[in-house]
């Protein structure tokens, strides 16, 4: 019988009540809770084999693969921090991250050990097994030293504004999301849950994916989102949940097989990660499939606010509701609450809310205020309390004093058949200060004025781009997100980037 307070410890938990039932499964091998709970055991005997003990990092690059939830389950049981790194990065920001973290080691997939060797000078390197292997030997497992208080998790941002940070989430809010989770989901020990987004961002560790371990639930994890896969999936495994951002989402509802896919096994969707235009999710609600909303970020582990999937055709453009465990504001720059309708940044407070950035005093300090932690993300609240996010702050445009929230253009544009993708940041100008612009994959050859026309009678006049640059693509995160800083680069350099005519 497990004896802790880890994280660890709640699966095997589950390994006493119900040791048969399905913890994970991948490419075809399914992992009891039994078979799973020894499986951490032994990683956690590996890891203190090697040195790891309290405080320590343990860095995992690798794609999905249960050996990324055993090694983050491992080092909840010795009180080490799990540091997943992000495997889509280039060399030198791979370096940065660990020159800051410094791991004791660096566990690795098959796929990046020659990567690795050019990354992890200063700590030691280890190849993970390909599943079903487990490194170490099964056995109890060491003693146990996690607690609550232990940090578990090192995530870095996604160095949207440049050099990313590291937040620091301790096992008290990773049990506390996992509450949030729940109440958004109704998650039961009977849910199945599919896992396509990474593992490596927190949204999809902690969305429903560790709420599901936690809760005696399945999980079924891809290497990585395919649309195809993913309708194979939904028909074959029978998911009750999942999470696809909404990129994902307008790549399986234009697949060719959607329309007649089985997709009768969802409970529903959840989706986030950047405003969600209506159009990425109407053709699930149409197949009977509601979607709903999970607002939040790295720091807040992710779940702060969230919108039901019963909820969620009744409430259409919001994220819902503070979550279970979180307070949120919605604060003015003067300091004060807003009232009904009227804008302002979030804050949020709370047990899963991050206790620092790692090695970083002065972030820490202006991101934390009296323990409420400030997003950076503009929204309003109406009348009932329904929030709606209308952008980052950072990306708002101020033109002739007027505020411009670039996603309320954003959501015109990707009602259009016009492009394939596109986005909306701003660019100084001499009269207005700052303008709206357009920078777009086109769909097919148009001019300019076909798709600023897309916005009259839409918007408001000075909401209007001024003009649209063509880009053979989007800098985007892993999770799909714009890298806006670098679209304002390319349009300040004028590289990669041409003016539609």
């Amino acid at each position: 019988m497990a004896a802790g307070a880890d994280l660890a410890a709640r699966v095997e938990r589950w390994a006493d009540h119900r040791p048969d039932a399905v913890a994970v499964a991948f490419e075809g091998i399914e992992h009891s809770y039994r078979s799973f709970a020894d499986q951490i055991a032994a990683t956690a005997g590996w890891l203190a084999g090697l040195g790891v003990g309290e405080g320590d990092r343990v860095a995992w690059l690798g794609p999905n693969r249960p050996a990324a939830l055993r090694l983050m389950l491992g080092c909840s049981w010795l009180g080490a921090i799990y540091l997943p790194l992000n495997s889509r990065l280039a060399t030198p920001e791979h370096r940065w991250i660990l020159d800051h973290a410094e791991p004791t080691l660096l566990a690795v997939d098959s796929t990046f050990e020659r990567h690795a060797a050019s990354i992890g000078a200063g700590c030691a390197i280890q190849l993970v097994p390909d599943e079903p292997d487990c490194p170490g030997a099964p056995n109890e497992g060491p003693p146990r030293r996690g607690t609550p208080a232990h940090p578990v998790l090192l995530a870095y941002t996604s160095g949207t504004t440049g050099y990313p940070k590291g937040a620091v989430l301790d096992q008290a809010a990773m049990a506390a999301n996992a509450v949030n989770s729940t109440h958004a989901h109704d998650l039961t020990s009977g849910d199945r849950v599919l896992t396509t987004i990474p593992l490596f961002h927190v949204g999809g560790l902690n969305i429903q994916t560790l709420p599901a371990l936690l809760g005696g639930a399945a999980v079924l994890i891809e290497r990585a989102f395919d649309a195809g896969q993913f309708l194979d999936d939904v028909e074959q495994w029978q998911p009750t949940w999942t999470v696809l951002v909404p990129a994902a989402l307008t790549a399986v509802a234009v697949h060719p097989r959607f329309a007649g896919a089985d997709l009768s096994s969802l409970r529903g969707i959840m989706t986030g990660s950047s405003p969600v235009p209506t159009v990425a999710t109407q053709p699930f609600f149409d197949r009977g499939v509601p979607v709903g909303q999970i607002y939040g970020s790295t720091e807040t582990a992710p779940i702060a606010v969230h919108l039901r999937c019963d909820e969620a055709a009744a409430h259409p453009g919001s994220c819902g509701k503070p979550s279970t465990m979180c307070e949120v504001r919605i604060v003015t720059d003067a300091g004060g609450d807003t009232a009904p309708g009227e804008h302002g940044e979030l804050w949020v407070r709370g047990p899963s809310v991050l206790r620092e950035y790692w090695r970083d005093a002065g972030a820490t300090a202006a991101a934390l205020v009296d323990g409420w932690f400030r997003t950076g993300d503009v929204g309003h609240a109406d009348d009932a309390g329904w929030i709606f996010i209308d952008d980052r702050r950072k990306d708002m445009i101020i033109s002739g004093g007027e505020n411009i929230y670039p996603a309320e253009l954003e959501e015109v544009l990707a009602r259009s058949v016009l492009i394939a993708e596109s986005t909306v940041v701003g660019v100084p100008d001499e009269r207005w200060g700052e303008v709206p612009v357009i920078v777009a994959v086109p769909g097919a050859e148009i001019e300019a004025a076909a798709l600023l026309s897309l916005f009259d009678g839409q918007l408001a006049r000075f909401k209007h781009p001024k003009a649209v640059f063509w880009a053979d693509q989007l800098p985007r995160t892993a999770l799909g997100k714009v890298r806006k800083h670098e679209v304002r680069a390319m349009l300040a350099k004028n590289q990669g980037v041409r003016r539609a005519r």
